[in-house]
């Protein structure tokens, strides 16, 4: 492929080069493998089910030491609102008032969705404002018929001359209503950091943010910050961070040809949650929570989520810290066989390592040479949560192309459905992954790991997306907890399902989690 000189210059100009939009066209014509799954990871085959006691334990390891760490939370919080509305525009673009009725059309195309956001209408915590807006800016409303009733609603919440509420970030948009106001997801994210994070009366926060977003998520804050730090006693330090231009990847047409715009630009499109590494590498903590913006519960079940937080993180401590007693023994002492096979046995019971079968053949050496590569890595520890035919990705043993086996959090979309072996583990998955995970990413001197390294780039995602009603290709990068953390030492651990309560579609704040009793 020939590129102009504009076309170079508008390459560099993104901050990427020539050789990896070269890569990217050619990861697009031939296709990504797919995942090769070994078999699913269960409770005693890859995850942890710790007894109350123990987790209580590890609760109090992680209140011990906390005040000496340096803490942070990273919420990926880019997404605009829209996805959450997509069956309502799909409604307004096919519904013909004239024709039939709302409930005609229900049945007619068996729109549960659509049914189920008109039965919670009233529950919906935006329900108040859309209602005002409707009597303050329709004189005639009150007049309405049923039908034209929730029609107006639907249009004064979506379209861009009314309220457009599609077009605000998720992180900003209100997710719960209390008796005297309502709460957005960045509002509950800090009163939830209150409760694990705190380290000498301040929390620590990073959003991940679309660059145009910036003075809302500014504007938000200051309206809340006196509020929330007086009723958690808690100061908040907040910063901010955006998807790097540099991680954009190109695009092509159904048959591998280069999409342009209107101006005959290149045309590049974000890359996924995975383009976020570079933003977790340059926060310098000892500990980084991950959690979505989306993933956030009424106040009534705000402990218990914090209580699963602090139990992952003790943890971490727990294993971080034997982890950096060996990897320090194993550069500075010398070591006797029987200290070789204990640092071995702590990375295949608590890191789930696979050693090598030649392993005892080894020079000492080499043995020493082996460890410190297995050992010397960042670790994760993630909270699983019991399958209940939730979308998204899962815990799994993986065999990667070198036939080394290791526990990997996969998506479905990564899976060779063809295949019946493959889809046969995929539907034995007992548990899926609510993305609640808790990092390392220093080495014992307090160096931060180059994150890049532990990347499997053939983990990339090629998905199907539209530009001007054209079907295209885009590239996403190794998801941020999938590919990107391949490579890391991993701890999956049972967490309670509470701990999981994305709001995908607007219907899911009608559930308990979602919901001030």
């Amino acid at each position: 492929m020939q590129f102009s000189k504009t076309d170079l210059e508008f390459i560099n100009k993104k901050g990427t080069t020539l050789k990896k939009v070269e890569q990217q066209l050619e990861l697009l014509k031939t296709g990504l493998p797919h995942v090769n799954l070994e078999r699913v990871a269960t409770i005693g085959e890859g995850i942890i089910q710790l007894s109350y006691k123990t987790a209580s334990e590890l609760i109090n390891n992680y209140d011990s030491k906390k005040e000496q760490l340096d803490i942070v939370k990273f919420v990926p919080a880019s997404g605009a609102a829209t996805r959450m509305f997509k069956f309502l525009f799909n409604f307004l673009k096919a519904y013909k008032p004239k024709k039939e009725s709302l409930n005609a059309y229900v049945n007619k195309h068996k729109a549960s969705d659509l049914s189920l956001f008109f039965i919670g209408l009233e529950k919906l915590p935006f329900y108040d404002l859309v209602i005002n807006y409707l009597q303050e800016n329709n004189p005639k409303y009150n007049q309405l018929t049923n039908d034209e009733k929730l029609v107006a609603f639907v249009k004064a919440t979506l379209d861009e001359d009314q309220l457009n509420f599609s077009a605000l970030p998720k992180g900003l948009f209100p997710f719960h209503k209390y008796k005297d106001h309502l709460a957005s997801a960045f509002e509950e994210h800090l009163f939830e950091a209150a409760l694990f994070l705190s380290v000498k009366g301040e929390a620590k926060l990073h959003f991940t943010i679309s660059e145009k977003h910036k003075d809302k998520f500014d504007e938000e804050f200051n309206r809340i910050q006196k509020i929330v730090e007086k009723k958690t006693n808690t100061k908040f330090n907040i910063s901010f961070s955006y998807q790097k231009e540099a991680t954009d990847t190109i695009a092509v047409s159904t048959k591998n040809e280069i999409i342009r715009e209107e101006n005959n630009q290149l045309y590049f499109r974000p890359s996924g949650h995975g383009a976020l590494l570079d933003n977790l590498t340059e926060l310098d903590a000892d500990i980084i929570f991950i959690k979505n913006i989306d993933n956030v519960v009424v106040y009534t079940y705000e402990e218990e989520v914090a209580k699963a937080k602090k139990m992952l993180a003790g943890l971490l401590l727990q294993v971080r810290d034997q982890a950096f007693k060996y990897a320090k023994d194993l550069d500075e002492k010398e070591l006797s066989s029987i200290d070789i096979v204990e640092v071995a046995q702590f990375l295949i019971s608590k890191l789930n390592v696979r050693i090598s079968s030649e392993f005892e053949k080894f020079s000492k050496g080499y043995q020493i040479a082996y460890l410190k590569d297995k050992l010397d890595r960042p670790i994760r520890v993630c909270g699983m949560v019991e399958n209940e035919g939730e979308p998204g990705g899962g815990p799994f043993w993986v065999k990667d192309q070198g036939a080394n086996v290791s526990l990997q959090i996969v998506e479905s979309a990564q899976i060779d459905k063809k295949s019946k072996t493959q889809k046969l583990i995929l539907k034995n998955a007992t548990h899926f992954n609510p993305v609640e995970l808790v990092c390392s990413i220093k080495n014992y001197k307090g160096e931060i790991y180059d994150l890049q390294k532990y990347v499997d780039h053939q983990t990339a995602f090629i998905t199907m997306k539209t530009k001007v009603n054209k079907d295209i290709k885009a590239l996403e990068l190794p998801g941020l907890w999938n590919g990107s953390m391949a490579n890391w030492n991993t701890v999956f651990v049972e967490v309670p399902l509470v701990t999981f309560n994305p709001v995908k579609t607007v219907n899911d704040l009608l559930k308990p989690t979602h919901q001030v009793s």
